[in-house]
């Protein structure tokens, strides 16, 4: 039986289904995992993502990428768990996906400073778009919540976070030369 079907009767309450599932996309979800969190905390994440699955199964729809699906979900279990742990914005490697996560304390402060300064050209906080940046990357809330508790259309926060994205990128690319950063449009 195939990921989405599984799904589909996990939602009706096949117990057989969601083992199956867990014993496909266990073993992979643990090793991506590793890379965020402690070890101690990777068992306890897995269940509470499967707990996860198995509460919004009914709302997947099948579309051949429940791996994706499901790592969304671990994603979102494993920055609750950070979070509990420290502040928000020293998440950078699970908020940003491909955010090198330094060993080097050093470095690894100055690209929280990176991140920091960043996120600081989208705005005063407040403002649409760090609110975005806030409640998208952040607190890893969906679209559609987002979206009503800015009181706006879907695709706003989408075009925005997109906008959010592409400035973010800019602030953080560094020239090879002297280390400035290069603004959009141009070399600042």
């Amino acid at each position: 039986m195939d990921d989405d079907r599984l799904i589909a009767a996990m939602a009706a309450g096949d117990d057989a289904a969601t083992r199956e599932l867990f014993l496909r996309h266990a073993p992979w979800l643990a090793t991506r995992l590793r890379a965020l969190l402690p070890a101690a905390e990777v068992e306890d994440v897995l269940q509470e993502t499967f707990l996860a699955a198995w509460r919004g199964a009914a709302g997947y729809r099948p579309t051949g990428v429940a791996g994706g699906w499901l790592w969304g979900i671990a994603r979102r279990q494993a920055a609750l768990v950070l979070r509990r742990r420290r502040p928000a914005h020293l998440l950078p490697s699970v908020v940003l996906e491909d955010w090198p996560d330094p060993e080097d304390p050093a470095e690894a402060a100055s690209s929280r400073a990176d991140l920091d300064g960043a996120v600081a050209v989208l705005g005063p906080p407040g403002d649409p778009d760090p609110e975005v940046w806030r409640l998208l990357y952040v607190e890893d809330r969906p679209v559609a919540e987002v979206a009503r508790l800015m009181g706006v259309p879907t695709g706003t926060v989408k075009s925005r976070a997109y906008r959010v994205r592409r400035r973010l990128r800019a602030a953080l690319r560094v020239t090879g030369e002297g280390g400035r950063r290069v603004e959009e449009g141009g070399v600042g």
